[in-house]
């Protein structure tokens, strides 16, 4: 199911609408949908390559926008239809519904959240966790903001200005350069939060 979902979805890149069809996949792979928007994205910029930012913007802001649908859906709808989704993934929600509300807490699922965002690790269980837990909206937004749309315009920048040659290049190696990208942020995150902790007192 999953692979001819997969054909299905890379299909699209070539289509007159392909940007709408970026956006409709970036949004709703950000809390249920299996396949990532990189499918759409590299094969879009291959074809329009002087076009790789505005490719990477309509992917961020619809990521950002399906994470806090996620978001909500956890915190409102988590047992009626967050639960589905954790099942359709065969993942265990027990797993994910520690509260964060100490300080190391919030840096630790700020962490998921980083990491998720950058890699394969199923983002749409932490969008969804994030709100039944009351995770802070505001950390949330900007982590799902810097981690998705980072993700995206590297691919697309690469891509976009060094051709499909990167391709395979994206391939094999973006998964290490992810987890430096999820680094940085995390590390950026601690400060920032840090900051915001003795400022607030």
């Amino acid at each position: 199911m999953f692979k001819e979902l997969y054909l299905k979805t890379i299909k699209l890149a070539g289509h007159k609408s392909s940007k709408v069809f970026l956006g409709i996949i970036s949004f709703i792979e950000s809390f249920i949908f299996p396949i990532p928007p990189d499918v759409l994205i590299i094969p879009m910029t291959i074809a329009r390559r002087n076009e790789w930012f505005k490719i990477a913007l309509v992917a961020t802001i619809a990521s950002a926008l399906g994470a806090c649908l996620g978001y909500f859906i956890g915190y409102v709808f988590f047992n009626e239809i967050g639960i589905k989704i954790f099942e359709f993934y065969g993942v265990d929600p027990s797993f994910w519904k520690s509260k964060v509300s100490s300080e190391g807490g919030t840096i630790a699922w700020i962490t998921l959240l980083a990491i998720a965002g950058f890699t394969p690790v199923p983002f749409k269980l932490l969008t969804i966790t994030s709100g039944f837990v009351q995770f802070n909206i505001v950390y949330f937004i900007i982590i799902s903001i810097l981690t998705r749309g980072s993700r995206f315009f590297i691919i697309a920048f690469l891509i976009g200005n060094f051709g499909s040659a990167m391709k395979k290049i994206i391939e094999k190696k973006l998964f290490t350069v992810s987890i430096i990208f999820a680094i940085i942020v995390i590390i950026i995150a601690y400060f920032v939060y840090k900051f915001l902790l003795n400022f607030t007192y």
